[in-house]
């Protein structure tokens, strides 16, 4: 693999698939926006975007500016809109690589239009309703006072309005369905108001798959793109596909006697001979630390347990129960192997945490192999 010890190996193909199935769950009329903020959540943001427009996604979402501009100078030009906040000093930036901000202040507009003007732009803008999240976006009190200040800026065109859900993950639909009629109710005072958006959006990964009446214009697909259950209460009700193998390699076997202590603070002490493989992998590659003592991989199709402490570039594992283990075998931290498989959903629960944060862990030195149609068609890495 080039000298490569620990890598990605990302499917574009479960990616448009992924895309495709969204397509059918919404309908033609409704638009798909790729999410591909955080590095398309530890995946490539370039490479992503690219296999998510192929598949049919009308636009694209990140949440700060500068990943847009990342896209931009890849030469990507579809839509893209900016989630999250922008400050007013960041408006050339989106005049010039013709981004679709998100206003939330006026000092951010003010300054919007002034780049606008000058660039000879109309730049279309959205805006945020905070509907029930008590975080980004304007308090359904403030939006029709904020709209009639946008209207009469220059070089601004009202594009969208949207809101994101806090609960809709979750089994019990009763606050994701009050916030639903909060912004319906922000809609309809601005249609009243005279002002009428061509987008509308409100569904994320796991709104798509429950609340259809949060469809309107567009859905706005993050981790179920990526082929990860959006919800730890309930399935997705259609196939997704993960796109997502974490991989490294056995840098060396060796038996430990009894008595010998395990990476820093001996927090395992064999009690027993045990065949012990390292992985050259760790927390500088963003696999947690919590998984000491706890975590698995799988090599040669079984599972084999962390003993000790993940270090920041590589860990231990038992292979004591798995035949012929040797230096240069593929391990899986994310993945299939052999019949057998981690989902990142196993290792959040392990880690505590979600399975967002499994993957967008994932560090620069971590070098992502895209594939598409079973074969390699590029290889990112720090070295490039």
């Amino acid at each position: 693999m080039n000298g490569l010890v620990s890598w990605a190996e990302i499917d574009l193909d479960a990616i448009a698939f992924n895309i495709r199935a969204f397509k059918r769950q919404v309908g033609d009329k409704v638009m798909v926006i790729a999410v591909v903020k955080a590095n398309a959540y530890g995946h490539g943001a370039i490479p992503v975007a690219e296999a998510a427009l192929e598949a049919g996604a009308g636009m694209l979402a990140v949440h700060r500016m500068i990943e847009g501009v990342e896209l931009r100078k890849a030469g990507l030009r579809a839509p893209t809109l900016i989630l999250g906040y922008t400050p007013p000093d960041g408006a050339d930036w989106v005049v010039d690589h013709q981004l679709t901000p998100s206003l939330t202040t006026w000092e951010f507009a003010q300054a919007l239009s002034s780049r606008a003007i000058a660039q000879g732009a109309i730049v279309p803008v959205h805006i945020k309703v905070d509907s029930g999240m008590s975080r980004y976006g304007l308090l359904p009190g403030e939006v029709l006072e904020f709209l009639a200040a946008i209207a009469a800026l220059p070089g601004l065109r009202l594009e969208g309005l949207f809101t994101h859900f806090a609960t809709a993950d979750e089994s019990d639909q009763n606050h994701a369905c009050q916030q639903l009629a909060v912004f319906k109710d922000v809609q309809a005072a601005a249609r009243q108001a005279g002002f009428e958006f061509p987008l509308l959006h409100a569904a994320n990964s796991a709104a798509l798959m429950t609340l259809p009446e949060a469809y309107f214009d567009a859905v706005r697909p993050g981790i179920a793109m990526y082929g990860l259950n959006p919800s730890n209460e309930w399935s997705p009700p259609f196939e997704i596909r993960p796109a997502l193998t974490l991989k490294s390699l056995v840098s060396r076997v060796r038996w430990l006697s009894p008595g010998a202590g395990v990476s820093y603070g001996r927090t395992f002490v064999a009690s027993q001979p045990i065949l012990a493989a390292l992985a050259p992998v760790g927390y500088g590659d963003g696999y947690h630390r919590i998984l000491s003592n706890t975590g698995y991989v799988l090599i040669r199709g079984q599972r084999a347990p962390i003993l000790g402490r993940v270090c920041m570039d590589q860990f231990v594992v038992d292979v004591s129960a798995i035949p012929g283990v040797q230096q240069n075998d593929e391990v899986v931290l994310v993945g299939k192997q052999a019949g057998a498989s981690i989902r990142a959903e196993q290792i959040a629960a392990l880690a505590g945490t979600i399975n967002y944060e499994v993957t967008t862990s994932l560090l620069p030195r971590v070098a992502r192999l895209y594939f598409k149609g079973g074969k390699l068609r590029r290889v990112d890495t720090i070295a490039d």
